[in-house]
């Protein structure tokens, strides 16, 4: 699955379609090469919880049972062609789709088409510590599935038929269909993870997956380049793309270099001063949306003195936070008071950011036993997305406004992915970070980067866990009454406001560079990313 030698992905795109001509009459539609900011983790995307594993995976290889439909903006059927719930909302039907095959690969030949064992083995393997896969997925355990709380919430998930599967409920939740449009839902053939069991090839799930998706992983050479084929299987609209080709490019500007000159079709996550250049470029085009993200600080409160909260409101009161913005967002994000962007319901209007009050943060530090300050560290990845466009810009100037308060932070620039890795282990201090919501439900949110199981899946940066909190954002996903989870969610809005548990910093918008003879290509507000309707022309 791994090559040593690297081509341009121009270059190599030629060289693949020369390869790939069954004959000189075979006319195949051109190739769509996309400039991706990072490597995924790996293909199994219950794994993990960072956005680029989700669009190297879910996004292309899988499907779920349900999916998020941004333009209707409700959860629409995928592998499940129906589904209804019981009066109690206790019991979830889902009635699956018919004949939708597993991709087939030079490693695995499907004997029959998806079913309910599908669905029954991949929630067992994520919520059954008996299941033989439960233990695959590492130290890192199945973060989603954690943070959700998913193992407490279902009792068990029964096959009826090999089109019809029961999922029973603990107690209801207003959250659990959306629940299941996010990437860690992904459906994964039972069939193929018992081939891999007998032959001892567990870890072949992370490095050659199958699924029902529009895409079939073909290679992956990390750091460097992804290629797909378009999966001639698909159930539902055929890709208009035969193949899809990720050139892994960690540097925004090298990103819009490549689109400019055509060795990709299209520029994921541009700097906004590189996307202000493309719109005077005429090969260009700009496709941009109001992003479901919040980009912030996390505040990691198991460590002294971040523990105070003290300490805590006057690292937000030291912060110019407009200077931030200008700088590295070139003004193109809103400035953020809260957890989810404004247009989301539930938005407590009501709390107000922390201004810029140097003097009242070293007050506060005083009063908190600091009035000479501290040291600490400020963790950052080194290259560049959608919610950080200039990383090591943005490090600089917390540290250089926390310095004036007399706080000696050191930057440290870490590799994604051990950045990720040892930031769910809670080996930071102040931490740049983002999250984009999956579904435009406030819970996509509140359970994943608040709640005590958050802190032990490690995806709540801020590590904090409170019984009160946890209890406002439990209520919130117990009815399905809107107006009693408004309440419970503005009141979870406030104890994370007085508890500074973030450093608020922006509400991004969603940019793409794309080559004007692309046709198809919508930016999501959830970042995720749907190649089925692209065609280059």
């Amino acid at each position: 699955m791994r090559f040593s030698f690297k081509l341009r992905p121009a270059l190599l795109a030629a060289t693949l379609g020369a390869a790939l001509a069954t004959s000189p009459l075979t006319v195949l539609a051109k190739p769509l090469t996309v400039c991706t900011e990072a490597s995924p983790d790996g293909f199994d995307v219950v794994q993990y919880n960072s956005l680029v594993t989700t669009n190297a995976s879910a996004d292309v290889i899988f499907n779920a049972l349900v999916a998020y439909d941004e333009q209707q903006k409700k959860v629409v059927p995928a592998l499940a062609a129906s589904w209804d719930a019981s009066a109690d909302g206790l019991i979830y039907t889902f009635h699956l789709r018919p004949n939708v095959q597993f991709q087939t690969t030079d490693y695995f030949k499907p004997t029959r088409p998806f079913n309910a064992d599908d669905v029954v083995f991949t929630f067992s393997r994520m919520l059954d510590d008996s299941n033989p896969w439960h233990k695959i997925a590492g130290p890192g355990g199945f973060p989603h599935a954690q943070s959700m709380g998913l193992a407490k919430l279902i009792k068990s998930v029964v096959k009826v038929d090999d089109n019809t599967v029961k999922f029973v409920l603990n107690e209801p939740n207003a959250t659990f269909v959306p629940i299941l449009t996010m990437g860690f839902a992904s459906i994964y053939s039972a069939e193929y993870a018992d081939q891999l069991l007998k032959a001892g090839q567990q870890a072949d799930l992370n490095a050659k997956p199958i699924g029902t998706g529009p895409f079939v992983l073909k290679s992956y050479t990390k750091d460097a380049i992804i290629r797909y084929d378009a999966n001639p299987a698909y159930w539902s609209a055929k890709p208009k793309i035969d193949r899809l080709i990720y050139a892994i490019t960690p540097d925004p500007a090298v990103r819009e270099q490549k689109v400019k000159a055509g060795e990709c079709q299209i520029a994921l996550s541009p700097k906004p001063q590189d996307v202000a250049d493309a719109k005077n470029d005429k090969s260009l085009k700009i496709v941009t949306t109001p992003a479901f993200m919040t980009a912030f600080v996390a505040l990691n409160t198991q460590k002294k003195p971040l523990d105070n909260p003290k300490v805590r409101q006057a690292l937000n009161l030291a912060f110019d936070r407009s200077t931030y913005l200008k700088v590295v967002f070139d003004n193109t994000a809103l400035p953020a008071n809260n957890p989810y962007p404004p247009n989301t319901w539930s938005y407590a209007k009501s709390i107000a950011a922390y201004p810029y009050d140097p003097a009242k943060a070293k007050k506060l530090l005083a009063d908190a036993g600091y009035p000479n300050g501290f040291a600490t560290t400020i963790w950052v990845r080194p290259n560049g997305s959608v919610l950080n466009p200039s990383p090591k810009a943005g490090a600089e100037l917390l540290q250089a406004d926390l310095a004036k308060i007399g706080v000696k932070a050191e930057v440290k620039v870490v590799e994604w992915g051990e950045l990720i890795k040892q930031a769910k282990l809670g080996q930071h201090d102040l931490l740049f970070m983002g999250w984009a919501g999956d579904n435009g439900d406030p819970d996509n949110y509140l359970s994943p980067l608040f709640s005590c199981n958050a802190v032990k899946s490690g995806i709540n940066f801020a590590r904090y866990c409170d019984a009160q909190l946890d209890k406002l954002i439990a209520d919130g996903k117990a009815t399905p009454d809107q107006g009693k989870r408004v309440k419970s969610y503005e009141d979870a809005q406030q104890i994370i406001h007085d508890q500074a548990l973030w450093i608020p910093l922006g509400y991004p918008t969603a940019a793409a560079i794309t080559r004007t003879n692309v046709s198809g290509y919508q930016v999501s507000p959830f970042g995720r990313q749907n190649f089925t309707a692209v065609a280059v022309q």
